[in-house]
């Protein structure tokens, strides 16, 4: 079962991940997937700045994990290169740490994934326009997304 949005583009996409980081807790593990442009980055920006994080946030491409302060620690991950060997980079310290874990093509890594977790679905559906679908895996994260209600008129 997913809950589906449709977003108009990086600017709408960033504030829902914004209003929905206002609902994250410590521990919360955040699976991100989408083809290459999908926007799993840019929604990763929104969730930053929803967790009070002034940083810039980007893709963690090449160093693999990046680790922001804010309301909580964001460990934001990007596993596409991940390669054969995704114990040496010491996941379960990240996965069940005490920020919120978001991880950009968490599929390569199904069988190290939490069991409870949020599945974010990011799909481009015209020149600038999203869906985002969340796919809830456990009590917490079904009821996280029965009471989300993302407001698109929000915003500065």
């Amino acid at each position: 079962m997913g809950y589906t949005w449709k977003l108009a583009g990086a600017e709408e996409t960033q504030r829902f991940a914004e209003q929905l980081a206002e609902r994250l807790a410590p521990g919360d593990f955040l699976a991100l997937e989408g083809d290459l442009g999908a926007g799993k980055t840019t929604f990763t920006q929104g969730l930053a700045r929803g967790l009070g994080i002034r940083q810039v946030v980007n893709s963690p491409t090449f160093t693999i994990i990046k680790e922001y302060q804010g309301r909580l620690p964001l460990y934001h991950m990007d596993v596409y290169r991940v390669g054969d060997d995704p114990d040496s980079l010491g996941l379960d310290d990240y996965f069940f740490g005490e920020g919120v874990c978001v991880v950009e093509w968490a599929s390569l890594l199904a069988d190290y994934l939490p069991e409870d977790r949020l599945t974010v679905c990011l799909r481009k559906t015209g020149e600038e326009a999203r869906s985002i679908e969340l796919c809830p895996q456990g009590e917490r994260y079904v009821k996280l997304c029965e009471e989300f209600d993302f407001d698109a008129r929000t915003g500065d």
